[in-house]
């Protein structure tokens, strides 16, 4: 079995996390993608660290699994012919350099759509590539705080916080992936590849939901409320005797399975409690309650109890934990590698499951290069002409 997206080549520009991994899910469902690196230097992240494994950023090797590495100076004379090969044969060209960087490189949208009306080109950048904001950079951080996520991020008492992982940056490569294959399918049917503009404030204010349909509503801005739920509770995070543990109380239905399960069943049908409307109302009442009583037992003891009962609920585990769970091995959500320099290298698997055009996770993250000489001989050029752009430069 292929996957989904085999015999489509991608041509990857992009560096740091939101284009290679656009680009990285692109080749987990079998797509060809061919990673252009400066040469000497290669992506940003080859060089972020520690950790290392052996002499490669683990940063790196996160998301740039199933790729091949060209290293390549299109800036360069002879290194602007290889490009302009490489886009002839490709299906796709992503990049994520600040707006109007690749159009002065003179392999801007306007100019490839001409020569090339079938390729679907890609750009992700901070803000687009359109309004007052377009020509400003875009880093995660500042994208979580622009977009209104770290306002919503915290304790209600105390500062905003971004998320823990760089949610900006990785939607912004998710969405871009959408619509990618969107562009893709419309070929199908029109012949024509088009753009693909994707702007990091547009899919992380796109994350916002109904706390922006609250504010829709309402007109009032949300406030932080740690791990708690603007219109549901409990569905939050409680302690326990030994670690804390989610609690998914999404009805009133599930309440009432909820109480007994904590050994408090007058709760159920007490009036402060009795609806959800009653427990967002009253909500400073109730937590102590429910604190005292999941501090009887252990996370261990009321996950138990609560799948038991039919409440959803989850122990707040670490990366180790999560990593080593059973379901994640049953789901191939973990894969080895052998990677040429590093050795064994463990990588995140694909979440994508189709029946029958499984995505796979096939090839280690290139080294540097990697890949150069073959893809320059499937362009034409001989090994006399690959020493010249390497003496040159170019590659």
């Amino acid at each position: 079995m292929t996957g989904p997206l085999t015999g489509t080549t991608v041509l990857d520009l992009t560096r740091v996390l939101s284009g290679p991994y656009c680009t990285m899910m692109l080749a987990d469902l079998g797509a060809r993608v061919i990673k252009v690196e400066h040469p000497g230097k290669g992506d940003d992240t080859r060089h972020w660290g520690p950790p290392f494994v052996g002499t490669e950023s683990a940063y790196f090797l996160s998301v740039n699994r199933n790729k091949e590495s060209v290293s390549l100076d299109f800036k360069h004379p002879q290194g602007r012919d290889v490009l302009e090969r490489l886009i002839a044969r490709a299906d796709v060209m992503v990049e994520n350099f600040k707006p109007g960087t690749m159009d002065r490189a003179g392999f801007g949208w306007e100019t490839l759509r001409a020569r090339h009306p079938r390729l679907v080109y890609a750009s992700i950048s901070g803000y687009g590539q359109t309004g007052p904001r377009s020509n400003e950079p875009g880093y995660d951080a500042v994208i979580q705080a622009e977009g209104g996520l770290m306002s919503v991020t915290g304790a209600g008492d105390g500062p905003a916080y971004r998320l823990g992982v760089a949610i900006s940056d990785i939607v912004a490569g998710m969405f871009a992936s959408q619509g990618i294959t969107a562009a893709l399918f419309a070929r199908e049917r029109t012949g024509h590849g088009q753009r693909v503009d994707i702007g990091m404030l547009d899919t992380t204010a796109a994350l916002l939901t109904y706390q922006a349909g609250n504010y829709f509503a309402t007109g009032q801005i949300p406030a932080r409320l740690g791990n708690r739920h603007p219109t549901i509770a409990p569905y939050e995070t409680l302690k326990t005797a030994d670690g804390e543990i989610v609690v998914a109380v999404g009805n009133d239905s599930l309440w009432k399975r909820f109480c007994p399960a904590i050994d408090r069943p007058d709760l159920a049908d007490d009036p402060r409690f009795r609806t959800n409307r009653d427990r967002l109302t009253n909500y400073e009442v109730m937590k102590p309650e429910l604190d005292r009583a999941l501090a009887a037992r252990t996370r261990a003891e009321w996950t138990e109890r609560f799948r038991a009962a039919g409440v959803p609920c989850g122990a707040v585990r670490d990366v180790g934990e999560v990593l080593a769970d059973p379901q994640i091995a049953a789901r191939d959500m973990v894969a080895t590698l052998q990677h040429p320099t590093a050795g064994a290298t463990r990588v995140i698997g694909t979440p994508i499951k189709l029946s029958d055009t499984p995505g796979s996770v096939r090839t280690p993250p290139p080294t540097l290069g990697q890949h150069t000489d073959a893809v320059l001989g499937e362009l034409g050029y001989d090994q006399k002409m690959i020493a010249s752009l390497k003496t040159s430069g170019a590659v």
